[in-house]
């Protein structure tokens, strides 16, 4: 009997508690007494049960400590919403697996920096998301579980390291999700999938030490939402938690700004250009922002010709630390020839190159004066998320060997690794669709620790153009 063929389309929107709801809108209805946080609790993790065996995106269930919790929920604006963790941040008494076979995870004994500070909101976690090994890879495909499919289209990827969190938002299942973006692991997933997705300027969220030692700090934690006001509402409860004063407060941001910006849009990334049909979708973006009365002009991408050789030596020699030092962090079940082929490709063209490194790391830093050059300028930079439309499952495999995925990963991925190197804000938003009717994401990027100036914009152009979701016609 030949196996059941897998939807297009997956979702687990259905009348219950959580509704077509976001995650500010579940806390209303809390508030109301409409329904309860255990109801809540209770239907997020039936539809979870409901996507997830097509999706493949949870890493960790933690069905019956959410259920305690939902019971006794904590403080907080969020309190008593369902959310999940990335399988790379620890919460305590659940493994961290890093998306890898590489060692045998053990719960964690206490809760990260950053993990402290998001259930600090209220947020009630189910448990983690899978993500691709190490967060290397632009797609979550594991040789053994499998790949994180795509809500809105299952045999295309969901994107990037924090694939699982954007499935499962994407889907229905939660509101809301932690993600974290080193390369573009916000953005990414949320483009493919239909979400907002910020990436925070570097700081403005607490940050495990790993991380806070990086030689280039490269990645910044945030969440994937369905519409800008949950991510608002985030960064504002975020920064009652935690609040690096050297950055201006991002504070309440409920409606769009009423100053007119100087926008510039490019469709040239890291070395790359984008499609014709990304191209087109740009500048239809580009038109509708100067239909709001913006200042919008086409200018040169600001990232310098060295920057794609320079960012993916970097990203290299993440790999490296971890294939040298994996017994070191993860401890002695630790076996580096169960690392995929990525992982270890990554880490040989560092070994090639290494004396190049210090180079690259240095012009990477100045990377933040180039980007505060070009703000003078320009308040805000356009840009397609992405060169190309969504890559089916596949196309970004680790097995097909390091040079086939790392020019596909360069062909796609060519516009968000230059915040991550300067540290300034950017936000994808799902302002266009792909020919084949997949989510498009538009990004929007800023000066530093200009997040407030990016969700105002957000916010209008959530207005012109609402934003299409999963669940109004469309059957589990």
């Amino acid at each position: 009997m030949p196996a059941p063929e897998t939807p297009s389309r997956v979702h687990a929107v259905t009348d219950d508690a959580l509704g077509h709801l976001d995650a500010v809108g579940v806390v209303e209805a809390i508030a109301s007494g409409a329904v309860g946080a255990t109801e809540v609790v209770e239907a997020a993790i039936a539809r979870t049960e409901a996507v997830d065996p097509v999706l493949g995106a949870v890493a960790w269930r933690a069905w019956e400590r959410a259920r305690a919790e939902a019971a006794a929920p904590r403080g907080g604006f969020f309190s008593g919403v369902p959310t999940f963790v990335k399988d790379n941040v620890d919460v305590a008494g659940m493994p961290t697996l890093h998306g890898t076979d590489a060692f045998v995870g053990r719960p964690a004994a206490r809760d990260g920096d950053l993990t402290r500070m998001y259930l600090a909101t209220g947020l009630v976690a189910l448990g983690k998301t899978r993500l691709s090994e190490l967060g290397m890879n632009a797609a979550a495909e594991h040789p053994r579980l499998g790949p994180v499919r795509n809500p809105w289209g299952t045999g295309h990827t969901a994107g990037a390291s924090s694939a699982g969190s954007a499935a499962l938002v994407a889907a229905g299942a939660v509101p809301i999700a932690h993600a974290n973006d080193g390369g573009g692991s916000i953005r990414i997933p949320a483009s493919v999938t239909g979400l907002v997705g910020l990436k925070p300027t570097r700081g403005r969220l607490a940050q495990d030490a790993l991380l806070r030692r990086m030689p280039v700090r490269i990645v910044s934690d945030g969440v994937l939402t369905r519409s800008v006001r949950d991510t608002a509402a985030f960064l504002r409860e975020a920064e009652k938690v935690y609040r690096d004063l050297s950055l201006p407060p991002v504070c309440d941001i409920t409606r769009p700004g009423r100053q007119r910006l100087r926008i510039g849009f490019t469709t040239s990334g890291a070395g790359r250009s984008a499609s014709l049909e990304v191209v087109e979708q740009t500048l239809r973006t580009a038109a509708l922002l100067e239909e709001l009365g913006h200042h919008v002009e086409e200018v040169a991408a600001p990232a310098p010709a060295s920057f794609p050789d320079d960012f993916l030596l970097y990203w290299g020699s993440l790999a490296a630390a971890s294939v040298v030092g994996g017994r070191s962090q993860h401890g002695r079940t630790f076996d580096r020839t169960r690392l995929d082929e990525l992982t270890h490709g990554l880490a040989d063209h560092v070994r090639r190159h290494l004396p190049r490194l210090p180079g690259a790391v240095a012009r990477l830093r100045r990377t933040a004066g180039v980007s505060a050059r070009f703000h003078e300028r320009h308040d805000v930079l356009l840009s397609p998320t992405l060169a190309t439309a969504t890559p089916p499952v596949g196309h970004l495999a680790p097995g097909l060997g390091y040079g086939c995925v790392i020019e596909r990963l360069q062909e796609w991925v060519a516009f968000t690794p230059w915040q991550n190197a300067t540290g300034d804000p950017a936000v994808s938003l799902p302002l266009a669709r792909t020919a084949d009717d997949l989510p498009l994401g538009m990004m929007l990027s800023a000066g530093h620790g200009r997040e407030a100036l990016l969700l105002e914009l957000s916010l209008e152009l959530e207005q012109a153009r609402p934003f299409t979701h999963l669940g109004r016609s469309e059957p589990v």
